[in-house]
């Protein structure tokens, strides 16, 4: 069994972030790729090493940067979960639709 499971949405993420960075440089964009592979694989070994963020979303999911990047992922999940790869300046807690309310 894998690790760890991408959404469609996480699937989309990466590979928009590939094709963004990979219009100015491809080696730039495999090194980014790379980087997120070695985070995922990480954080299936070790999931509880992300940060919960509650101001964004609830205490089943966590965030773990990698770049300026952030994984978004269900930590409790066999294998780990990953909702979204998005870059951290954008509006994540839109993005995401979740609130620190939820449980």
């Amino acid at each position: 069994m894998k690790p760890f499971i991408l959404t469609p949405s996480a699937e989309q993420d990466v590979s928009d972030i590939w094709d963004y960075i990979a219009d100015d440089s491809i080696e730039a964009a495999d090194r980014v790729l790379e980087a997120l592979e070695r985070a995922l694989h990480k954080l299936a070994k070790n999931p509880g090493i992300g940060h919960s963020r509650e101001e964004l979303a609830d205490r089943r999911h966590r965030f773990f940067p990698v770049h300026s990047y952030l994984i978004v992922y269900r930590f409790q999940t066999k294998p780990l979960q990953v909702l979204r790869v998005l870059h951290a300046a954008r509006d994540v807690q839109s993005i995401l639709g979740l609130t620190g309310e939820e449980e």
